[in-house]
């Protein structure tokens, strides 16, 4: 068995219309999936990606409408990435943050690539990482009606990055039981950081590759809006969950078992700083319910919530109503 990247990560916002508008039309990612969460199914579950909504280009948000500000700190998914094609696509973002007042850092070398750190509207920390000398998992294919030119598009998910007080459980974990490899390490960019290590697993590259920061000064994170919940990575398919399910269980780590969630398989746990993972299938797939040109444009339900659709529906509000 081996994980083959980064499924998708799955962050809060409390301004579900906001969240809209920023990343289809200032980041220009396709809405592949209108639905809600699935825990708690007054609230909208957006899902936004490639053209299709291809594993590893896979980014989420859960709608907490009244959700206080991320307190940032230890015990954390500390910053997401984006990649894009190259070097040149990254001074094609610079320009458009620049016209539409999104606050960005500059440029910099960054282990083995240029990025370019930059954040969104509720402070959510993000780089834009470039593909220019990835040899390692493929990027996702540009959603063709995007406002952004394909040579620029975001292509899926970049390296995940970590805070932890303590590295050495979090690295049994991701080693010994995942399977990822130890491969690297760079300087970190703020003070009092020790050097971030990387792991990367399956083809490596851009798209599987998790980067740790250990941080004995700061407080554990109190997650809110501009927060991640979870990061997840690619499982082939239903029966290595099984496997993966029985080899996390024999490792005396607590997990939620089996979670069917329509769209993909799902395994939840927790390493040993308290970060939350999930393992996930590669399919079904997005186009399970929808038909592919027309992904997104309504509330899709799993089976097993239609029967409650017209009561969800009157409790959300349209996505094209801005919150303010």
């Amino acid at each position: 068995m081996e994980l083959k990247g980064i499924h998708h990560v799955s962050a809060i916002t409390a301004r579900a219309g906001d969240n809209f508008d920023f990343y289809t039309k200032t980041l220009g990612l396709r809405l592949i999936k209108k639905t809600v969460n699935q825990d708690d199914i007054s609230v909208y579950h957006l899902f936004y990606g490639d053209e299709v909504g291809n594993p590893g280009t896979e980014l989420t948000f859960f709608e907490i409408p009244n959700a206080g500000k991320v307190h940032e700190g230890n015990n954390s998914i500390s910053e997401l990435s984006l990649r894009v094609a190259n070097d040149a696509a990254l001074n094609f973002w610079k320009k458009r943050f620049e016209e539409e007042g999104v606050w960005h850092g500059e440029i910099s070398k960054r282990y083995t690539r240029h990025v370019l750190p930059f954040k969104d509207f509720e402070g959510q920390r993000f780089a834009l990482v470039s593909d220019e000398n990835n040899q390692g998992v493929a990027g996702g294919n540009p959603w063709k009606k995007s406002p952004i030119p394909v040579e620029f598009a975001i292509l899926g998910l970049g390296p995940v990055s970590l805070t932890v007080p303590n590295i050495e459980p979090t690295e049994k974990v991701l080693v010994e039981i995942m399977g990822f490899r130890k491969v690297g390490r760079y300087p970190s960019e703020g003070a009092g950081q020790a050097e971030i290590i990387v792991y990367e697993t399956g083809e490596g590259g851009t798209g599987a590759e998790v980067h740790v920061a250990t941080r004995n000064d700061l407080p554990p994170e109190r997650l809110g809006r501009g927060g991640v919940h979870h990061v997840a990575f690619r499982v082939d398919n239903e029966e290595e969950m099984k496997q993966w399910i029985a080899r996390i269980s024999e490792n005396r780590i607590p997990n939620s078992g089996f979670v069917d969630r329509y769209y993909f398989r799902s395994l939840y746990f927790r390493e040993p700083n308290g970060i939350l993972f999930e393992l996930a299938t590669d399919g079904p797939g997005f186009a399970t319910d929808e038909e592919l040109e027309h992904l997104g444009e309504s509330l899709a339900l799993p089976p097993f919530l239609e029967s409650k659709r017209e009561q969800i529906e009157a409790k959300l509000k349209p996505l094209n109503t801005k919150i303010n």
